[in-house]
């Protein structure tokens, strides 16, 4: 894969405007990138779509963070049931690019990330929030979409660039 600095510095950049525009944190991440793997952003965002909110709105692993998670399917998944190796191979990547997420962020929950406890988390409705300049001000989800963005980039860039 070619790639250079720049252009994993714009796909972080492009993530941050997805999350600005209204997609939810996982579809920003994953359309991002989704063209560097044959798969077209509309399609890409329609994937990741139910990610969102901590999936679903239901406030459990991050929906940036569930985009790392696809990214790296698409980057190093196996393709066959078989291949133990390749998959083994997969679950290492996995666990190192979430181990710096969280390790950066906190946390890999969503309602953890929020602020949100107990009956707050209980009260989570199916129900998208408006995105208002109120929403953009409370929520930290715009930064822990380029935290997500940087971390995947990094590894693309580790991994094609070294």
């Amino acid at each position: 894969m070619k790639i250079s600095q720049e252009e994993l510095d714009e796909r972080v950049s492009q993530a941050v405007e997805n999350f600005m525009a209204g997609y939810g944190c996982c579809q920003s991440v994953v359309a991002a990138f989704s063209d560097l793997y044959g798969l077209d952003e509309t399609m890409a965002k329609r994937i990741a779509a139910g990610f969102g909110g901590g999936v679903g709105r239901m406030r459990m692993m991050c929906g940036a963070v569930s985009g790392i998670v696809m990214l790296v399917g698409l980057d190093c998944g196996q393709t066959e049931g078989s291949d133990r190796e390749g998959k083994s191979a997969c679950y290492k990547v996995v666990q190192q690019l979430l181990n710096r997420s969280k390790q950066d962020n906190g946390s890999l929950i969503c309602a953890e990330i929020l602020g949100l406890q107990g009956h707050e988390k209980a009260l989570c409705t199916y129900e998208a929030s408006p995105r208002t300049a109120e929403y953009y001000k409370t929520r930290p989800c715009a930064a822990k979409v380029e935290s997500a963005a940087r971390i995947f980039a990094d590894y693309l860039k580790e991994k094609y660039l070294s």
